[in-house]
């Protein structure tokens, strides 16, 4: 399974990259997620960080979570996780903040990984089910939201 998802936006890339990497601010600005939490913090933006979402199919939520291995470069922008528990074990995905230019900056995620352990349909799972249907559909709402506190946070500074 291979998803990119982008959003851009207008902000400071820096700002936008903090926004992006402080995911225990991200319940405050992000109403779809339930709680993000270190099991072991090493530093910002560093660590296991154990994260739950909702995912909406109309009035309905469905109950995501999962745990990750977090990591950031700040020079570069970027942030990488390696999912280590949860239905998505074994997930690899990777946050950048790039400048577009003229005062924009483009944020985007790609998920990598080769689906559940289930025998025969794992690969139908992940690339039809799980992957649009749960894993881009909550990155696009982060992005959305991870964009629009970037924006307001540029316009205040």
């Amino acid at each position: 399974m291979y998803t990119l998802d982008e959003q851009s936006c207008r902000a400071d890339p820096d700002v936008a990259f903090q926004v992006a990497a402080d995911v225990e601010g991200w319940p405050d600005i992000l109403p779809h997620y339930r709680w993000v939490r270190f099991q072991e913090k090493e530093g910002f933006a560093d660590g296991i960080v154990e994260m739950a979402a909702w995912r909406h199919f109309g009035p309905v939520g469905w109950p995501t979570w999962w745990v990750s291995e977090m990591e950031h470069d700040a020079e570069a922008r970027v942030v990488r996780y390696r999912h280590i528990d949860g239905i998505t074990t074994g997930m690899d995905v990777v946050w950048k903040v790039e400048t577009e230019g003229e005062g924009r900056v483009k944020l985007s995620i790609v998920h990598e990984w080769d689906g559940p352990s289930w025998p025969l349909i794992s690969g139908i799972a992940a690339n039809w089910v799980i992957g649009p249907h749960f894993v881009s559909h909550i990155a696009g709402r982060t992005l959305a939201g991870v964009a629009r506190a970037a924006e307001a946070r540029s316009l205040a500074s």
